[in-house]
């Protein structure tokens, strides 16, 4: 089963290139982030003459996320446990029945910028919440993931020029330890269980030429209980999408599972 995380950065403005990336990668799910749309505006129509069924959880002009699934989708639910409050629509979770079923979480987490501040605060109590989510899936004991933009640059080596980013929310230190601190759980970041070494990023901002300098950052991720790391055949990047027209300013990140 091939599942892909993708922001999109608004799906208006990707409604041309999304569904020609859904052609050539043929991904079985595809977690989406940043959709910017209601739910009732979403063009489920896209994706269901493709064949994937459509779970959204949606907001106007900002946020949003949405699965898509070629295979059937059981017991979907939508916003983050722990705050009844959070009226931000950035986590999805949902059963893909393949040949077992995996639980699949789909999110976006908050930028924090600027920090410090109320905008960082809000992150790192996100977060707070996200590690507790990611406890009681492990407590299942089955093959689950969280997957998408986790607007977290883990290490130095994730970003082309770490130096510029040491003040930013995505890689001061506190989001780092917060984002260790759920991997620590004993969840695998699947990208870098296949690849080490720099060089290799999912976001390149559109401003300054970033793409054409190759100047980015790796945040987009996939954590995978040790169950659902057990049945990993593969994880990739596909930058190259970054190069195609009208692009988001993130490319897919997919992994494969035997499942």
């Amino acid at each position: 089963m091939k599942i892909a995380t993708f922001n999109i950065n608004g799906i208006k403005a990707r409604a041309e290139a999304l569904p020609r990336w859904l052609d050539e990668a043929q991904p079985d799910v595809v977690l989406l982030q940043e959709i910017k749309s209601v739910d009732e505006n979403f063009p489920r129509e896209i994706f269901e003459e493709r064949g994937y069924n459509v779970e959204t959880h949606g907001q106007k002009s900002f946020n949003g996320v949405a699965i898509l699934s070629k295979y059937p989708l059981e017991d979907v639910s939508r916003g983050l446990p722990g705050d009844e409050e959070d009226e931000q629509a950035r986590w999805i979770e949902a059963t893909v029945i393949g040949k077992r079923a995996l639980r699949i979480c789909g999110l976006y987490l908050p930028n924090g910028n600027p920090a410090p501040g109320p905008k960082f605060d809000y992150k790192l109590a996100w977060m707070e919440r996200l590690y507790e989510r990611a406890r009681d899936l492990l407590a299942t004991e089955e093959p689950a993931l969280m997957a998408g933009d986790y607007n977290i640059i883990p290490q130095a080596e994730d970003a082309k020029r770490p130096e510029a980013w040491r003040e930013d929310a995505l890689f001061r230190p506190e989001s780092r330890a917060a984002f260790r601190k759920v991997l620590n759980l004993g969840f695998t970041e699947a990208f870098r269980a296949r690849t080490q070494g720099p060089g290799h990023y999912s976001f390149w901002d559109y401003q300054a030429g970033a793409w054409n300098r190759n100047d980015g950052i790796r945040i987009d991720h996939f954590l995978l209980t040790p169950q659902a790391a057990d049945l990993m055949r593969d994880c990739q990047i596909d930058a190259a999408v970054r190069g195609h027209e009208k692009p988001s300013d993130h490319v897919p990140v997919w992994v494969d599972l035997d499942i």
